[in-house]
């Protein structure tokens, strides 16, 4: 679904910047924008890494604000900026029973171990890699039930969590999961304790993507994905009742909605 905002914005008649927005302005929306080559970008007064064409990324999490300040430095030292509205969403609640005791209530060396295990998916979320593939066409990795959405609060054997951030597609174990756009790999891990086999695709500029639970990870840091490629396999691995596909995606340190970049799901 893609979503169209041309933005002229201009202090005087003799100077008009066109600011280009593509995306859903929402929460969990991923926005692509265009400004004049060479121009500096800001969002909330932060920086923003922008391509020598003008083009750059920002995205708003589940809980994003209801406005958010987007400013544009031009080449000529001129400033322009825009407020942006961000329209709120509405949550699902959902519980999960099942969840394996030692899962809820783990040791303090495998508490060790997830702390050691989140710091390489930090690691690996904050490589700004100058690849342009977040401008491009999203395809879903694998087709299926849909049984997880993005955003929703579950409650794990009655104790509430934190919100689930990605969207869940069922399949049996051994399901060839592919890229959902072209990157590269940044993190590949078998089996990682909360989350099972996980691999993470840097699709440039802050955005990648997130798969989880996986029985089996095949491809491998460094290595550079097309759309078809099988990269994974379906797995029940790490906080998982079943097996299934978890796939999230983040700009920087935004967890963004992988169901606003893709075609509905096949029925």
């Amino acid at each position: 679904m893609r979503y169209f905002l041309i933005l002229c914005l201009a202090y005087l008649p003799s100077a008009l910047v066109a600011l280009e927005l593509t995306g859903p302005l929402q929460q969990g929306g991923l926005v692509i924008g265009r400004v004049e080559a060479g121009s500096r970008v800001f969002l909330d007064r932060q920086p923003v890494k922008v391509s020598e064409q003008g083009v750059f990324a920002i995205g708003f999490g589940r809980d994003a604000k209801a406005a958010a300040q987007l400013t544009v430095e031009k080449t000529n030292g001129e400033t322009v900026s825009q407020k942006l509205t961000i329209a709120a969403r509405d949550y699902k609640i959902q519980r999960v029973e099942g969840i394996a005791k030692k899962i809820m209530s783990p040791s303090a060396a495998n508490i060790k171990r997830s702390r050691e295990e989140a710091a390489q998916v930090r690691a690996a979320r904050a490589q700004l890699i100058d690849r342009m593939d977040f401008a491009g066409e999203f395809q879903w990795p694998l087709l299926g039930p849909i049984t997880g959405i993005y955003g929703s609060q579950r409650f794990y054997n009655g104790e509430p969590n934190r919100p689930h951030y990605g969207i869940d597609v069922a399949a049996p174990t051994g399901t060839p999961v592919s890229t959902p756009a072209p990157g590269v790999v940044t993190l590949a891990h078998q089996d990682m304790f909360f989350s099972g086999g996980t691999i993470i695709i840097d699709h440039g500029y802050g955005v990648s993507s997130t798969m989880i639970h996986l029985s089996k990870v095949i491809a491998k840091v460094g290595d550079e994905v097309a759309p078809g490629d099988i990269v994974a396999e379906v797995g029940a691995g790490g906080r998982a009742t079943g097996p299934h596909l978890d796939w999230r995606m983040n700009w920087m340190k935004q967890r963004i909605d992988p169901q606003l970049l893709v075609p509905p799901m096949p029925q």
